[in-house]
């Protein structure tokens, strides 16, 4: 049996692996970027993928994309 936490990220494990901070993170979310794919006791939680999502995000902007 899988267990679906376990490949769950929090915002400060996601910011720190893509080389953010986390209101960088909080940022993209507001301007509807990224969403968390869920919440753990009010906590997000993210998965690879979104990590993925974000570490494009910032390739974009440093190709000089706003």
């Amino acid at each position: 049996m899988v267990v679906v936490d376990d490949a769950l990220l929090t915002i400060g494990e996601v910011a720190r692996r893509a080389g953010v901070a986390t209101s960088t993170v909080r940022f993209y979310e507001r301007r509807g970027l990224l969403t968390a794919d869920t919440r753990r006791s009010g906590q997000r939680r993210y998965r690879v993928e979104t990590l993925r999502r974000l570490v494009f995000i910032g390739m974009l902007r440093d190709a000089g994309l706003t």
